[in-house]
């Protein structure tokens, strides 16, 4: 079998078992802390909003480890750019008669979401990251968590609805239950581990094959691998009529990449920061986030934005490739 194919085939394997050992350990976690007596709100805003993202912190951190750090930024603004074009842009199209955002966003979500990709972009624009700015990132994560916890003890049943959480709750009951809930977090998270193994072996090999850089299939394909999650929500939340859960499920996403996914590989290690991402994919993320900032003002996303959307990444992966 072709070196190339094989490479592949585990790169495909590896995002594979990312994104569904991800998946199954937020279920297992969610429910270990419905069991454990957690608030529904706290779990909203700690386990579900982080599990969708385990993908890109897992991956960039087993990147560092490999001395391929560059991958880090580029999952990072690859991830946010298909999370605003590519799902953002599912939803509405999916949707067909457009989104409807019932929920406030421009107070806090909006602005911190600009916020967020702004000072991204300024922290890497000298091609230097430093531990003081990865601790920077960190921090405001953190203020951002303590703002949403804050802001929903009042209405925190919101987060998930009354029905599943009663039903959730009658099935927590018992030893077993809470066994198999542990069982299955220890499970998916060794297949998180080599599952993020897998992508970066393959990834490093797919880079000396194709004479590409890693960061390039790191902004590319691991980006869109990684993304799966949210698409797959974007999807299951249109099909229910409630597509606007997508662009809460980006604003949050991206800025856990920007805060977590680049912060958390910064305190650990020194990462490089390649010129070709600060020059040409970030000034996209920024892009789309200024987009999707006044797009979203209105509070509605027409089909016809989504495929505006879809087109400028059909754009940014042409430009990435050198095919158009």
């Amino acid at each position: 079998m072709p070196e190339g194919l094989i490479l592949i085939i585990m790169f495909v394997v590896g995002i594979a078992a990312l994104v569904k050992a991800s998946d199954v350990f937020t279920e297992a976690a969610e429910q270990l802390g419905l069991a454990l007596g957690f608030p529904p709100f706290i779990i909203g805003v700690t386990i579900i909003s982080i599990g969708t993202s385990l993908p890109e912190l897992i991956s960039s951190l087993f990147a560092l480890s490999e001395n391929v750090s560059e991958v880090v930024i580029g999952n990072v603004v690859g991830s946010n750019i298909a999370n605003i074009f590519l799902v953002v842009g599912t939803a509405a199209i999916v949707s067909k008669k457009g989104i409807d955002i019932t929920y406030d966003l421009v107070t806090v979500d909006l602005p911190l979401f600009v916020g967020s990709a702004f000072l991204l972009t300024l922290e890497v624009w000298d091609g230097d990251f430093t531990t003081g700015e990865a601790l920077l990132l960190v921090l405001a994560y953190g203020m951002y968590l303590l703002y949403i916890a804050n802001n929903s003890q009042e209405d925190g049943e919101e987060t998930r609805n009354d029905d599943e959480t009663t039903e959730a709750a009658e099935d927590t009951h018992g030893k077993g239950f809470l066994f198999k809930q542990l069982a299955l977090i220890a499970l998916s998270a060794a297949f998180i581990y080599f599952g993020a193994n897998f992508t970066i072996d393959a990834v490093i090999g797919l880079s000396k094959l194709f004479k590409v850089g890693e960061e390039i299939i790191a902004v590319s394909a691991i980006a869109l691998g990684t993304s799966l999650p949210e698409l797959i929500v974007t999807l299951n939340a249109a099909r229910k009529g409630k597509a606007e859960l997508a662009v809460g499920n980006v604003l949050g996403s991206n800025i856990f990449n920007t805060f977590m996914v680049m912060g958390v590989p910064g305190l650990v290690g020194h990462l490089d920061i390649p010129r070709t991402i600060v020059t040409e994919s970030v000034p996209t993320m920024i892009a789309g986030t200024i987009l999707l900032f006044f797009v979203a003002q209105d509070k509605k996303l027409t089909i016809w934005e989504g495929w505006l959307f879809y087109i400028m990444y059909i754009w940014f992966i042409g430009e990435t490739f050198n095919f158009l």
